[in-house]
């Protein structure tokens, strides 16, 4: 595994995969893409990892793609196989992911936090796509998960202005889901990731299915996803378990290792 990244074992369910790219601000590039690729494939096998948890580190989750690599090689630097399929593997996760921003969170960093699918932010975290400034724009998914995200007005403001905004802001505009005092955000996506992991696997995949269709299809094809994943769920042996806790007035007994 390549030292751009840190992953450590699963615990209770949980898995922690660290950026590791101080000297750079975490910025990335092929190598750390690719490991990002590698360690996601790796848990998405994983009986032992129910939720990864992704963070930087104090000062910078990600500070976004690495400009010398995109100076030194141009366009052809964000067209290469391992980097697309890097990005393929951490978009099709079927599990829960957590992120931790402290510190910058822009460009490419903020389009890795987008791929959460919750995310906490240190109060003054910097969050931001700042390509136009230097004549780019994001490329790898930003104007569109954005704009999904937050709504066209706050995402175009951002995108044509470039400047970053607070965690506190982007707590406010739904960029976050939730904001907690600097130096804590790890710790507090941690705990809501244990929360998470002791959860019915099942349900959490075919939830997070349901709602990712949802800024993908139009209603009705959605609530049919929606139908289809309940009656999966429903059938499996963590649905059945959950339901005959239910009745019994016990707490479930799914599978945490």
């Amino acid at each position: 595994m390549s030292n751009t990244i840190l992953v450590s074992p699963p615990e209770h369910g949980v898995q922690l995969i660290r950026l590791n790219r101080p000297e750079r601000r975490n910025a990335l590039n092929v190598e750390s893409i690719q490991a990002l690729g590698v360690a996601f494939s790796n848990a998405e096998t994983n009986e032992g990892v129910r939720c990864i948890v992704l963070t930087g580190n104090e000062k910078a989750f990600s500070a976004g793609a690495d400009i010398a690599e995109m100076g030194a090689h141009g366009f052809s630097a964000l067209e290469r196989p391992e980097r697309k399929a890097g990005w393929a593997a951490i978009e099709r996760f079927t599990k829960p992911v957590v992120a931790a921003a402290e510190g910058l969170a822009l460009g490419g960093g903020l389009e890795l936090l987008l791929l959460a699918d919750i995310a906490i932010a240190g109060r003054s975290a910097k969050l931001g796509l700042p390509e136009t400034r230097i004549g780019l724009i994001p490329g790898d998914g930003g104007t569109q998960r954005l704009t999904r995200l937050v709504g066209r007005a706050r995402a175009t403001r951002m995108i044509f202005c470039g400047e970053p905004i607070s965690g506190e802001r982007a707590e406010q505009i739904g960029l976050v889901s939730q904001v907690v005092d600097d130096g804590f955000a790890l710790a507090a996506a941690e705990r809501l990731a244990a929360s998470i992991a002791n959860g019915s696997l099942s349900a959490l995949k075919m939830a997070k299915a349901a709602i990712l269709a949802s800024a993908e299809t139009p209603l009705a094809m959605g609530l049919g996803v929606e139908r289809h994943a309940a009656a999966r769920v429903f059938a499996s042996p963590e649905g059945v378990e959950g339901l005959n806790a239910f009745l019994e007035k016990r707490s479930p007994r799914f599978v945490v290792t």
